[in-house]
């Protein structure tokens, strides 16, 4: 159609890669060494040096889907998933092994940190070097001057050398050029994560203008909630495959944060018995769900007018009074509501922990979460001193879904405005 701006075909990008122990590059002494180890060998008859096979890794496969003018497209999925590689292709950095794109526009891409930068260059001197990239004229660069350096806040650094910015300086000028030059299409990846929650939030702004403007954009987060704030539409990858795209955004991020890398329950996790979440003092081993016999829950949804029990069970290898652990709880769109440790109640009412294996319950009551999909953590450490598991790390995680049950009233039939859906008793 005419408003297509970005149509990908069967797309395709493979990579040639050694084994997991060769080296990312390889140096001048290194073929040297490797080229007389070879001269002697043969010399002496006993040659035996074998390289290791190339192997084919595939980081796209056959992906295809059109993204229309005005579009803000979240791209979403697991570390690996091929998101990155996506954005790249579309930036033209690299050229797909099969397939085809078409991009109608000029395109500005934020992927990596300094990216397009020439770090000889002083700021003032990169603004300009991006915009004639991107085929702009030298006054049309110069009518976004202004606007670039106020959004940067960069002011005092404008003539300073940007190899001489620290990381959080460079995210925030390379977004404003990119941001503030007058492309049709603004691809951004995560790397926004780098600068401070405030610059974080003007970006986020920002980026709606860019799509209220009529200009289209690409955005590659691991942050659902800005995913739901920014986008009118999201494609989730897995193994470098597309498995949905819809402009139903909520129904996308749900199924992300259901996804799971094994064939295991979303709602149970087991410790694979390797070094991860290893520490001294506690190792965690099962995470699930039960109901109020103590049954594990395997089938969701739920409904919410029934107890949730939460199950931690892990090893203490050592005693600390510091020591805590328990939970913490988001929303789908990673919202943390609220967390919840075993010293919650008074001292004496505390669970004993002793050495060895401990299983500690918690009790989510029955009313208290809307419906929606959820994600439940273990957080813990020492309290003051350590923090082996904390949010925002890659904890032990599992998800359940609350559907129904919201009241015994028979006008609150679905679901209720708020992220809560407590029963209050009302008298007069």
């Amino acid at each position: 159609m005419s408003n297509t701006v970005i149509r990908i075909e069967n797309v395709g990008k493979k990579y040639i890669i050694g084994s997991l122990n060769t080296a990312r590059y390889t140096a001048l002494r290194d073929v040297i060494a490797e080229k007389a180890a070879f001269m002697t060998q043969k010399l002496f008859g006993r040659y035996t040096f074998i390289r290791e096979p190339k192997k084919e890794f595939w980081a796209l496969k056959d992906v295809s889907f059109d993204i229309k003018q005005g579009d803000r497209i979240g791209i979403i999925g697991r570390n690996g998933a091929g998101k990155t590689t996506l954005l790249k292709l579309l930036s033209r950095i690299t050229e797909p092994t099969t397939g085809k794109i078409s991009i109608k526009g000029r395109v500005a891409s934020l992927l990596e940190v300094g990216t397009g930068f020439h770090p000889e260059l002083s700021g003032r001197e990169n603004i300009y070097m991006n915009g004639a990239i991107l085929g702009m004229t030298k006054d049309e660069i110069k009518k976004r001057f202004d606007e670039i350096v106020a959004f940067a806040e960069i002011e005092d650094f404008l003539d300073t050398p940007v190899k001489k910015y620290s990381s959080g300086m460079y995210v925030r000028l390379a977004f404003a050029v990119a941001a503030h030059l007058e492309t049709e299409i603004l691809v951004v990846d995560e790397v926004l994560a780098v600068g401070d929650m405030q610059f974080q939030k003007k970006c986020l702004g920002k980026m709606q203008d860019v799509g209220k403007s009529g200009r289209t954009l690409l955005f590659v987060s691991h942050n659902m909630g800005a995913i739901e704030q920014l986008c009118t539409s999201a494609v989730l990858l897995k193994d470098g495959s597309v498995v949905k795209k819809s402009n139903d955004v909520l129904s996308v991020v749900k199924d992300y944060v259901f996804m799971h890398n094994s064939s295991d329950s979303p709602c149970f996790w087991e410790n694979p018995n390797t070094d991860d979440f290893d520490n001294d003092y506690f190792k965690p081993l099962k995470f699930y769900f039960s109901d109020e016999d103590g049954r594990e829950i395997k089938a969701m949804p739920i409904r919410n007018d029934r107890d949730l029990w939460i199950n931690v069970v892990g090893e203490v290898r050592k005693l600390d009074p510091a020591l805590y652990f328990g939970i913490g709880l988001f929303t789908e769109t990673e919202t943390f509501l609220f967390g919840s440790m075993f010293f919650d109640g008074p001292p004496d009412v505390w669970p004993k922990i002793d050495i060895g294996i401990n299983t500690l319950k918690c009790r989510l009551p029955k009313h208290t979460l809307n419906e929606g999909v959820y994600k439940v953590e273990i957080h813990g450490g020492l309290l003051h001193k350590e923090f082996y598991f904390f949010p925002g790390k890659d904890n032990p995680r599992i998800f359940f879904e609350i559907k129904g049950g919201l009241s015994e009233s028979p006008l609150w039939l679905q679901k209720r405005l708020g992220l809560f859906a407590p029963v209050f008793e009302w008298t007069n």
